[in-house]
């Protein structure tokens, strides 16, 4: 046998060795983050009294709708899902506006001010007035308070986004810039139809950060809407229907009536419910954007 051969069959076994532990290692990843999705999934098809003992799988022990029956019977959710999900889609637009117009600005090199514009934008990021700062600021400087209005203006702009969307600028190539400048285009020519088409992979990815967070806010509705109905968000609607329905829990436990009337639901199911009904959207979403998510922080981590 020569040295060759004896050199090869080492490596002929770690080629073998390493994909199959690493396969194993990614199905067993697979399985843990997955199971905690499929177990909730399961939960808010079971019926409630049955989900109570527990050892619910990732299969309904007993299959129910009257989780869900119980969270869509109130015509508050449709209105309240109207307000998440268009507050949602005008936010993450007019952020991804004027975050990507600043960025582009602040991304010259020409522009004599953007150090000390982006110094005075990071700090507020680590110095922060605090709640009650912002509420005087909102609620009574601006009178925003009980307005539709106080989704949209606070988060039109995000120091953060700006930082990861001027990053990415900046790494493109300034030849592109230059060139389309002898060519007469002006500076918003430039951003639109040269510099924004090439930041699709970061704009996807801010835009997703940007969704998630507003789709999941329900805090600023109970700050500032929470006695105008018709401005309740979906999530804060959600909560306080899981607060309606702990305590009736709570009551059943004295009251044979309540007892009947709560045993197709309890707490732990319509929670899971909530869960499901809160991330089905996202998820939705996910796919179309995941190639350019993906695509964005891989560029974003080098470019850093």
């Amino acid at each position: 046998m020569t040295t060759t051969a004896i050199q090869k069959r080492p490596r002929k076994h770690r080629d073998v060795v390493f994909p199959t532990v690493n396969a194993i290692l990614l199905v067993v990843l697979m399985f843990v983050t997955l199971y905690p999705v499929i177990n909730t999934v399961a939960y808010s098809f079971n019926e409630g009294t049955d989900a109570v003992r527990g050892g619910i799988g990732l299969w309904p022990r007993v299959f129910s709708l009257k989780s869900y029956e119980a969270i869509m019977a109130d015509s508050a959710v449709y209105q309240a899902a109207w307000i998440s999900a268009s507050k949602t889609v005008i936010i993450t637009l007019l952020n991804l506006f004027w975050t990507g117009m600043l960025s582009f600005a602040l991304s010259r090199k020409e522009y004599v001010l953007r150090r000390f514009i982006t110094l005075a934008m990071v700090l507020t990021m680590y110095v922060n007035a605090g709640l009650i700062p912002n509420y005087l600021l909102i609620s009574k400087t601006l009178g925003l308070a009980k307005s539709y209005w106080v989704y949209i203006i606070p988060t039109m702009f995000s120091c953060f986004n700006m930082i990861v969307i001027r990053t990415y600028i900046a790494g493109l190539p300034d030849a592109l810039v230059e060139s389309a400048r002898i060519d007469g285009a002006g500076d918003i020519r430039i951003y639109w139809q040269i510099i924004f088409p090439l930041c699709m992979p970061v704009m996807a990815t801010v835009a997703l950060f940007v969704a998630v967070g507003s789709w999941n806010s329900w805090f600023d509705t109970h700050l500032y809407c929470a006695g105008q109905k018709q401005l309740h968000s979906l999530q804060y609607l959600l909560k306080m229907k899981l607060a309606t329905t702990q305590a009736s829990a709570n009551a059943a436990k004295t009251s044979t009536d309540a007892l009947k009337s709560t045993t197709q639901t309890t707490p732990v199911t319509i929670r899971c419910a909530i869960t499901v009904i809160s991330t089905v959207p996202i998820l939705i979403v996910y796919p179309f954007l995941q190639k350019y998510f993906v695509t964005g922080m891989a560029l974003g981590s080098v470019k850093g």
